[in-house]
Formats: C-alpha cells, sequence, structure tokens
C-alpha cells in the first residue's frame, strides 16, 4: 500500500503493526479457481497479497471439468489450458432413451483435469506477485475484539493459534465456506453430484474422443455426464439433496448402461453443490466471498468455473479498493459496489438458470425434443458454451427466447435445499 493511502493514524502504513507483525493487503482463503483468480487480481494491482489454502497442491477435487467460453474469457493473460480433450460432438439422451448426437464444426468447450488446472491458476497468481501458504486451515475470521488492532484490520485466525492480519479478506474456501458462515452466506438450492473418474482402454477412449454425454435423468432436476479425457472417463450424475440413495443408484445404472461397470474407478467421489439465496450476502465488512463460498453457480447445469473465476477476480479487484478505504463507510461502500457488480452479470445469469431448472424439473423431456430437434435451441446450447452469448444476454435479446421461457416457467417456483444425505 503507498503512502498516499494512508492515514495518518494508521500505525502500519508501511504493512507492519507497531508490535512488527505483518499486516497484509489482501488475504485470500482458498486456492481454487476462484481464490487463485482473487489472489491474482489483487496482486497484478501491485498490493501485498497473501494465499491461503489448506491442502497440499495439487489436488483432487470432484468436477466434470468443463470449459466453457465465460470461463475462458476470464483466464489470465498468457494462461495456456492444460485441454485433455476439445469437445464438437454432444450426445443427448432422456434417462437412456432417444439419444441423439448434435455436432459443431467449432469447438464447444474444452474439458480439463481440475488438480492440473487449479495449480496454473495458483502459479500464475504467484508470478503476479501473491504469497501462497499451504496446509493451513482458517478457523475464524474477526472484525473486532482484543485480537483486532483498529478498525481498518481484519484478524485472520489459524488452526493451531497463529493469526495473521489484513486490510480485506476474500473467502473462497468452497461450499462448506468458514468465511461464508462469517458473512452469513443463505442458501436456496443444495445438489448431490457423485462421480468417477474411470481409466478406460485405448480403443474405448476413442469412441469417446471429443464427444461427451449429456443424459437427462430420473429424478426432478437431475442429469448424468460422460466427459472424456484421454484415457480417462469422467462420469458423473447431480440431483437434489435428499436424494442420496436415489442419485447414487442413478450413478450405478449410468455406468452400467454405458458398459463401463466393468472397469475399476481410479477415483470414486461426492460433492455438494450450493446455490445463494436472492437476497444472500455477499460481504460484511472488509470481508468478500466468491465463487462457491458465495453460492454463486448456475442453478440449472450447476456449472461453477465461470462463476468462480468471474466472481474470483470480481472480488481481488474490490478488495483492493477496500484495503485503501480509510472507514467503515468507505469500506462498506466500496462491498456494496462488488454485490452490485456480481448481481448485475452472475445473478441475473443466475436468475435464468433458476427459472430453466424449475421448468426443466418438470418437462424433461421437453428440454431434450428442442435440444435435438430444434435448431434455434441448439444454437443456443452451442452460443453459451462458446461463449458469444450468456443466458442473461440469450433472454435480454430474443424475443423467442423470453416468449419461450415464459411459456415454461411461467410463475418461477422457489427449490428448498432438501433433506439431508443419505448416500
Amino acid at each position: 500500500m503507498s503512502s498516499e493511502n494512508s492515514s495518518a493514524d494508521d500505525s502500519s502504513a508501511d504493512g507492519v503493526q507497531d508490535d512488527g507483525q505483518r499486516v497484509w493487503d489482501v488475504v485470500v482463503v482458498g486456492a481454487g479457481p476462484a481464490g487463485a483468480s482473487a489472489a491474482y487480481a489483487a496482486a497484478v494491482a501491485g498490493r501485498r497479497v497473501l494465499l491461503l489454502e489448506k491442502a497440499e497442491l495439487p489436488r483432487y477435487k470432484t468436477c466434470g471439468g468443463g470449459i466453457i467460453g465465460p470461463s475462458r474469457d476470464s483466464l489470465p493473460p498468457g494462461f495456456e489450458l492444460p485441454f485433455r480433450d476439445r469437445v464438437h460432438a454432444v450426445t443427448f439422451s432422456n434417462n437412456g432413451r432417444f439419444t441423439r448426437t448434435r455436432r459443431s464444426k467449432q469447438m464447444l468447450f474444452g474439458l480439463i483435469n481440475r488438480p492440473e488446472f487449479d495449480q496454473q491458476l495458483v502459479e500464475h497468481a504467484q508470478k503476479a506477485g501473491a504469497e501462497l501458504r499451504t496446509g493451513v486451515t482458517v478457523q475464524r475470521v474477526e472484525q473486532h475484539g482484543s485480537s483486532v488492532p483498529d478498525r481498518r484490520t481484519v484478524a485472520v485466525v489459524l488452526q493451531g493459534g497463529e493469526t495473521l492480519f489484513a486490510r480485506a479478506v476474500v473467502g473462497a474456501d468452497g461450499s462448506a465456506s468458514r468465511i461464508g458462515a462469517h458473512v452469513g452466506v443463505k442458501l436456496d438450492q443444495v445438489d448431490l453430484g457423485l462421480e468417477a473418474e474411470i481409466p478406460v482402454p485405448e480403443t474405448v477412449a476413442e469412441d469417446w474422443k471429443g464427444r461427451v454425454l449429456i443424459d437427462w435423468g430420473p429424478m426432478p432436476g437431475s442429469y448424468g455426464w460422460v466427459f472424456p479425457k484421454g484415457d480417462t472417463l469422467t462420469v458423473g450424475v447431480i440431483s437434489a439433496r435428499g436424494e442420496g440413495a436415489a442419485t447414487k443408484r442413478y450413478l450405478e445404472d449410468f455406468i452400467g448402461r454405458l458398459g463401463l461397470a466393468g472397469f475399476e474407478p481410479s477415483i470414486s467421489s461426492g460433492h455438494l453443490t450450493r446455490c445463494r439465496a436472492e437476497d444472500s450476502p455477499l460481504s460484511r465488512g472488509r470481508v468478500l466471498v466468491c465463487g462457491d463460498a458465495a453460492g454463486l453457480l448456475e442453478p440449472w447445469t450447476r456449472e461453477g468455473i465461470s462463476f468462480a473465476l468471474r466472481s474470483g477476480r470480481l472480488a481481488g479487484e474490490w478488495a483492493v479498493r477496500i484495503a485503501e478505504a480509510h472507514d467503515a463507510v468507505d469500506a462498506r461502500r466500496q462491498a456494496l459496489n462488488y454485490a452490485f457488480a456480481v448481481k448485475a452479470g452472475l445473478g441475473v445469469e443466475m436468475s435464468v438458470g433458476k427459472r430453466l431448472l424449475t421448468a426443466f424439473e418438470r418437462r424433461p423431456g421437453l428440454f431434450h425434443a428442442a435440444l435435438t430437434g430444434f435448431r434455434p435451441a441448439w444454437n443456443a446450447f452451442r452460443e453459451i458454451t462458446q461463449g458469444s452469448t450468456s443466458l442473461g444476454e440469450l433472454v435480454r435479446g430474443r424475443p423467442m427466447a423470453q416468449r419461450a421461457l415464459a411459456a415454461l416457467d411461467p410463475r418461477p417456483a422457489d427449490r428448498g435445499a432438501g433433506g439431508e444425505v443419505t448416500s
């Protein structure tokens, strides 16, 4: 932080407290796509940035690994995507029936392995100047009390008792976020995703090369996928939480009818995805949340990487402004600006996605028929995945899309979080 941004009564104008404790401009909790993007954005602005991650990197993350256009467009300059495959065809099926494949001359989206992708994002943040600490767990953040030296400082308390100090904190610590709990994030939709990484012989891998499968599942709002990544197929399903046993059966049946039951998965995992309620906060004092920690993902497809990258970048940029804020009023104004930026873009997409999910839960067969037999619907899917439009732009700019959404979902219904996982 430069001296012109420091007030006369700031005891840490040079980034050091009176007791010698270093004060970071921005501390980011969580080194996934959201956290790495936030750290990169703040570090590029020339600020002192610390990126904390509880795991050792690289680490596995349950995720299909699809990189659509908005994700690609949100990456740091010079970032080379570690694609394992490039998708030019999508096979759609409705619970294993009515299978049809649609193709595109141009790539629809790319497929990555998350450990490689996340590691590269962190390396870009480090090259920009961020410092990384792994193997550390944040227990809590404090903005008031004896451990906080002044009103411009946030205390980040680590497991084991160590305390770090920052002018702003970004919570990007996943869907079970402790920082999200501090902010008071409220969730409107919780889903259970189950996934298997299945190594396959070269002959099987060749059959899937460049093509993914999307299967509309037997439970309302559920679907399954097959994403090819060289000699491994990522096979998964997702459905509302509270349907754990049925979701597990769906995955087993799905793998069986694909002819993959004879291959031993190298990894089998599960993960809860959480969507924020529309009135959920995105900040508290000098603390922001982004990505899964904020419940930011597309409600219908549960696509989260693009939301993580985009909200992470915004969080990093606004955290810099909060770090420079001289008082609580200024910090609050910057936090509100961050919330406005998120809601104006990602919030609109989430609103449309929620309406699509409500309609899809009621009439999955109609969605299948549209995507496989109605060219405008396929074109919209293609344009969204390629990044030439978004769900929000599609509905705002195309009367046909507006009429179709209104017909499918005339009265948007809220979808509760459901019961407990029973897997």
